[in-house]
C-alpha cells in the first residue's frame, strides 16, 4: 500500500473518530481529549529519553489527566474551584519523587515532566470551556468549527507548499515548510471560514475568519515547536500509531498553541 493511500485512509478514519466523539456527547468529548492527552504526553516523554532525559512518564500522564478532568468537573458545575487544589501537591510530588531516583540530571527530568503538563494537558483543558456554555449546555459547534479550519489549513498549506513552495519558511527547523504554503493555506482557510460561518452560526464570518488566521499562525508555530524538538533528537515522527501520519503528538501539535488562543479570542468577543 502506497504512503499516500495509507495516509488518506488513516486521515479519514481519524477525522470520523474525532468529529463523532466531539459531536456525540460531552462524555465522548472528554474521553477523546483524555486519549489525546495521554497519547501525546506518552510520546513526548518517550522521545525525551532518546536525549537521555528521564521524566516521570506515568506520574506526569496521571497528573495531566487529573488537570483535564478537574476542568471538566468545574465547568460543568459538578465541583467547585477547590477541585484544582490537589494540583499543588501533585506538582510538588514531581520534585519529591525525583529525589529518590538517583538521577544525574534531576532538574532536567523535573522540568521536562512539568513541560508535558504545560505544553499538552493545560492547553487541552481549554476545550472544556469552549464546549460548555454559561447555562451548562454542551455544544460541539465551536470546537468542530475550530478543527475544520485547522484541518483545512493543514491540507491547503501542504498543497500550496508542494505546488508553489520556493521560499523556505523556517529552514533550520522544517526544511519543507514554505512561505507560499503558509500564505496560500492561510488565505484559503480564511475563505473557508465563510463556509464554516454558514454551518456554525454561533460566530459571524469575520470572527470565524479571525479564528482561521489564529489557527494558521499559531498552528504553524505549534508544528514548528514540535519539529524543533524532534529535530534535536534526530526523529522524524513522534510515534507510529497513525500510519502515514506519525503519532498522536504529530497530529495535535498545532492544537496545543492554537486552542488556548481560540479560547482567549472567544472571551474577548463575548
Amino acid at each position: 500500500m502506497s504512503n499516500l493511500i495509507q495516509r488518506t485512509i488513516t486521515g479519514i478514519i481519524f477525522l470520523v473518530i474525532v468529529v463523532s466523539a466531539i459531536a456525540f456527547s460531552k462524555i465522548s468529548f472528554l474521553v477523546l481529549f483524555l486519549l489525546i492527552q495521554i497519547g501525546s504526553m506518552y510520546e513526548l516523554y518517550t522521545l525525551s529519553k532518546k536525549d537521555e532525559i528521564s521524566p516521570l512518564k506515568i506520574y506526569g500522564i496521571i497528573v495531566g489527566s487529573f488537570i483535564i478532568i478537574a476542568n471538566y468537573l468545574f465547568v460543568n458545575n459538578i465541583l467547585s474551584a477547590k477541585c484544582f487544589l490537589p494540583v499543588i501537591p501533585l506538582i510538588m510530588g514531581v520534585f519529591i519523587i525525583e529525589l529518590y531516583r538517583k538521577s544525574d540530571q534531576p532538574f532536567t527530568n523535573i522540568g521536562f515532566t512539568i513541560l508535558g503538563l504545560l505544553y499538552i494537558a493545560v492547553p487541552l483543558s481549554f476545550a472544556n470551556y469552549i464546549v460548555i456554555d454559561e447555562h451548562l449546555n454542551y455544544s460541539s459547534h465551536m470546537l468542530l468549527g475550530f478543527f475544520f479550519l485547522m484541518w483545512s489549513y493543514d491540507t491547503l498549506a501542504y498543497i500550496f507548499g508542494v505546488s508553489f513552495g520556493k521560499h523556505r519558511l523556517f529552514e533550520r527547523i522544517s526544511p519543507k515548510k514554505s512561505w507560499e504554503g503558509f500564505i496560500g493555506g492561510t488565505a484559503s482557510t480564511i475563505g473557508i471560514a465563510y463556509i464554516v460561518s454558514l454551518i456554525f452560526k454561533e460566530l459571524r464570518f469575520i470572527d470565524w475568519a479571525i479564528v482561521g488566521l489564529i489557527v494558521s499562525v499559531a498552528g504553524t508555530f505549534g508544528d514548528l515547536v514540535e519539529s524543533s524538538f524532534k529535530r534535536s533528537i534526530d526523529e522524524k515522527d513522534s510515534g507510529k500509531l497513525l500510519p502515514g501520519h506519525g503519532g498522536v503528538l504529530d497530529r495535535f501539535d498545532a492544537v496545543f498553541l492554537a486552542l488556548p488562543l481560540f479560547y482567549v479570542y472567544l472571551q474577548l468577543i463575548h
